[in-house]
């Protein structure tokens, strides 16, 4: 599922991934470009489809990056901390995953909420749903479908734990969170809970 690198996409992957093992934060651009499979295309579609949505969505109602925009430093915070956790950890042992599908994940762990009005999940005209947890999941996973993004199965099983294995899925015995799922959720929660209030320096994307 990789993609064949024009010479542009090749400078600029490599601008990006020289500037990220330098422990550099890096723009939500340059992020997007060490996505190195199909989907980096769809991931750019949801954005430039939504742009109006994007700009506004905050990171949560009140618990981090709850501010105007804050939902898409949210996620360059945490693409960010994929690529500092992923260069530290794999010096230190391989890693059953590569970098850019940690970042698709992390792209999609929040997708729904640019598109949450109230209690609501509602895409462009569609017939709304309330924004239970479950409904979370689900919305998220029609729009992987709608955008023709292909996942792995250790994807999926990442964007349906990345927060967190509930109560009710838990098994003695069994693990049922995958090591792409712990890689992503250590991201997720240092983003949410460790730097709440962080990333509003981290540079905009270029939307047009």
């Amino acid at each position: 599922m990789s993609i064949t690198l024009r010479s542009h996409d090749f400078s600029e992957l490599r601008l990006a991934t020289l500037e990220m093992e330098s422990g550099h934060y890096l723009d939500f651009t340059s992020l997007m470009h060490l996505i190195t499979s199909r989907n980096r295309d769809c991931l750019w579609t949801i954005v430039k489809t939504n742009i109006s949505e994007f700009r506004a969505a905050k990171g949560s109602s009140n618990n981090h990056q709850a501010w105007e925009g804050g939902y898409i430093d949210h996620v360059s915070e945490v693409m960010n901390l994929a690529c500092q956790l992923y260069r530290t950890l794999s010096g230190l042992r391989k890693l059953p995953f590569t970098l850019s599908e940690a970042l698709e994940v992390m792209f999609l762990h929040d997708i729904e909420k640019p598109f949450k009005k109230s209690d609501l999940l509602v895409y462009k005209d569609e017939h709304p749903i309330t924004a239970t947890k479950d409904n979370r999941k689900k919305f998220r996973a029609d729009i992987v479908q709608k955008f023709g993004i292909k996942l792995t199965s250790e994807q999926e099983n990442a964007l349906r734990y990345v927060e967190g294995v509930p109560d009710s899925e838990y098994t003695p015995g069994e693990r049922t969170m995958g090591e792409l799922a712990a890689f992503c959720h250590s991201c997720d929660i240092l983003s949410a809970r460790l730097w709440h209030d962080k990333g509003a320096n981290v540079p905009a994307p270029a939307w047009e």
